[in-house]
């Protein structure tokens, strides 16, 4: 695994936004390589690296300019129920699953390597595990009438700390 420290990941402005960007490619390089090396066959080390990089790069990264190693709770949550579905023009739960089975193997790289904790891993397990919530969650959106969207984005706010981030 790449040496990486942690705080390099740190985003304060644009130019950090763009370097932490850069160092998000080299660490999704390393995770795709690291696929096949474990068994995974090509075409699926190619889909999970795909849904890491989406959740990686344009969630935790351009969206929300969260640190990947800042184990903030709730952060799969937030995408998978929420990010995910508002930014979709037709979210659906088969291409959820499949970017949440990157985020999990993702993780699961990181924890090889040391560079998150055990806890952190068991929260991410089951934050990815929870499609049936997640569903609930893509029919709830497509459902909505009138003012409706506040309710249902209050449930699961994308702000830190905010919202009902446990169903």
């Amino acid at each position: 695994m790449i040496k990486i420290d942690k705080h390099d990941f740190d985003i304060a402005d644009d130019q950090d936004e763009i370097r932490v960007d850069g160092l998000c490619r080299e660490l999704l390089r390393e995770f795709h390589c690291s696929l096949p090396e474990r068994g995974v066959p090509p075409l699926e080390a190619g889909a999970l690296a795909h849904g890491a990089d989406y959740y990686l790069r344009d969630f935790l990264v351009a969206a929300l300019r969260a640190n990947p190693f800042s184990e903030a709770h709730g952060m799969v949550r937030r995408f998978a129920a929420t990010w995910y579905i508002t930014s979709n023009l037709e979210p659906n739960i088969g291409e959820l699953v499949g970017y949440l089975e990157g985020v999990r193997e993702l993780y699961r790289f990181l924890h090889r390597g040391r560079l998150i904790s055990a806890p952190f891993m068991a929260q991410v397990e089951l934050e990815c595990g929870d499609i049936p919530y997640y569903e609930q969650r893509i029919d709830t959106f497509l459902a909505i009438t009138g003012d409706g969207y506040y309710a249902w984005a209050g449930e699961c706010t994308l702000k830190t700390g905010g919202g009902n981030d446990t169903p």
